[in-house]
């Protein structure tokens, strides 16, 4: 059984490079292009990403992150992601995070996140998505539902799936 949290966001968005713009605009398994959700702000250990065609690309500060990407962090590993909301999401050791849709317009801050952590630690400090739609962002568990009343919160779900 699934669970479901909704959050609040505050914070401001970053730009990109001109590398990180190209990445961004690669073919996804084909099809349209591939559109930057953020940008990996610190990379310790061993961190991956794989999106829709499934192959594992290693991760460094700068990278770009796809509103479906998959990442997931080695032992003694951690990484750090900001979204275009402003958005902060940090990964510890062992941790494995599905990113389940991301969509922001930088001229309304209208949006939405949707974020399944399967395993792992994660800290989250909200943007501006949630700030401008109470309903707009959204963390599942693998079994646990939470009620979030802020900002900036940890969710850590062990090996076994339970949330804490």
């Amino acid at each position: 059984m699934a669970g479901l949290v909704s959050l609040g966001v505050l914070g401001v968005f970053g730009g990109t490079s001109p590398a990180q713009a190209q990445t961004a605009k690669a073919s996804v398994a084909g099809n349209a292009p591939a559109e930057r959700a953020g940008t990996v702000k610190l990379a310790r250990g061993k961190v991956s990403a794989a999106g829709s065609t499934g192959a594992d690309r290693p991760l460094a500060a700068g990278d770009p992150v796809f509103g479906t990407d998959h990442i997931t962090t080695g032992a003694d590993s951690s990484v750090s992601l900001v979204l275009r909301d402003g958005t902060t999401i940090v990964l510890g050791q062992s941790s494995r995070v599905e990113l389940r849709g991301f969509a922001f317009n930088t001229t309304t801050y209208e949006g939405n996140l949707a974020v399944m952590i399967l395993r792992g630690s994660m800290r989250m400090i909200s943007g501006l998505i949630r700030k401008n739609n109470a309903n707009g962002v959204h963390i599942e568990t693998p079994t646990a539902i939470i009620g979030i009343r802020g900002t900036d919160f940890i969710v850590d779900v062990d090996p076994a799936g339970d949330a804490r």
